[in-house]
């Protein structure tokens, strides 16, 4: 059985390995996907080898090689991924890093909620096996978004409404891409996929469903909160948590949803968030630079006069020819 016109689409770079157990994951599907787009971030290893292998392992024009001439982040990856599931005619995109697993049944527990809903997230399961707390919702006063906390996440028909996600597992309709646009390439990594569910929410439900779809695969260090784990984190990580918060709050300007004493406050929240992780999780201070190289960036960007939102007049409108 096949999922017509569903585009699985992947961002990779570097990690070969891990592209390669997704890819095999996606042959044991029970419900196939229509096309598997995968973009490679302009890989230095051997994800070009491994791509040539796993075309033997679909059906003939189902997996889709689609290389970068630069690193353009998982942003611009998902970006162009987006672009090409459209162009061939999808109806459907399911956005995710390269470092998860598909479980077979996933696009089973998919189907009902694709029945009502838009733009749909399903659960994961942590590295260890265990399940990986990622509900928020974008507080609209703070800009940031929030865990709901240790109450009842969904209803009674296994859904939760919010206005946040993840390019790990987003599943988006094309109705809502040409509405919104594409996902916007210059976040590069970080605030990119939380805006764009952010920017959905604002037209259509954005759902959280109670059903595992995805395992994650690489390992990270991390510090459990209680209602969230805290992740370590990279230089570039911390560069773009500062600087990208003015592509979130100029989205929020856009649609009359900026308030700016609040936003500040978020910003700060966030600040003192990524010296909180560097000090917890990663048991230095070295990094405090790349946070304020961000701000001071982000200050740019709220300043530039071209700024503009991503256009869906781009987004295609079907297949070419």
């Amino acid at each position: 059985m096949s999922s017509p016109h569903l585009a699985v689409v992947v961002v990779t770079y570097n990690r070969s390995a891990y592209l390669a157990d997704l890819l095999r994951s996606a042959t044991t599907l029970t419900t196939a996907p229509w096309r598997v787009v995968v973009v490679d971030n302009a890989s230095t290893d051997d994800t070009q080898d491994v791509l040539a292998e796993a075309a033997g392992w679909f059906d003939d024009g189902v997996l889709v090689n689609h290389r970068l001439a630069t690193n353009t982040g998982g942003s611009g990856g998902f970006c162009e991924g987006t672009r090409v599931a459209l162009e061939l005619g999808a109806q459907w995109c399911w956005l995710m890093d390269d470092d998860v697993e598909i479980l077979p049944e996933a696009l089973e527990r998919f189907a009902p909620a694709m029945e009502r809903f838009q733009v749909i997230h399903g659960r994961r399961y942590d590295f260890d096996g265990s399940p990986f707390y990622w509900q928020a919702k974008f507080n609209q006063f703070l800009g940031v978004p929030l865990p709901y906390g240790l109450r009842k996440v969904f209803d009674d028909e296994g859904y939760a409404i919010t206005n946040s996600g993840t390019f790990e597992g987003m599943l988006v309709h094309a109705d809502v891409v040409r509405t919104i646009g594409l996902p916007d390439p210059r976040f590069f990594i970080t605030w990119d996929d939380a805006t764009y569910a952010w920017l959905a929410a604002q037209h259509t439900d954005v759902v959280y469903m109670d059903a595992f779809v995805l395992q994650r695969k690489r390992e990270q260090q991390q510090v459990s909160l209680g209602v969230r784990h805290l992740n370590d984190g990279s230089a570039l990580f911390r560069f773009h948590v500062m600087r990208n918060r003015a592509h979130v709050g100029r989205y929020f300007a856009e649609y009359g949803k900026l308030n700016r004493l609040g936003f500040a406050l978020g910003t700060v929240l966030t600040f003192a968030k990524e010296v909180f992780r560097l000090v917890v999780v990663q048991h230095t201070l070295k990094g405090l630079g790349d946070l304020v190289r961000g701000a001071r960036e982000s200050r740019r960007i709220w300043r530039d006069p071209s700024w503009r939102p991503m256009d869906p007049a781009e987004v295609p409108s079907g297949p070419r020819g």
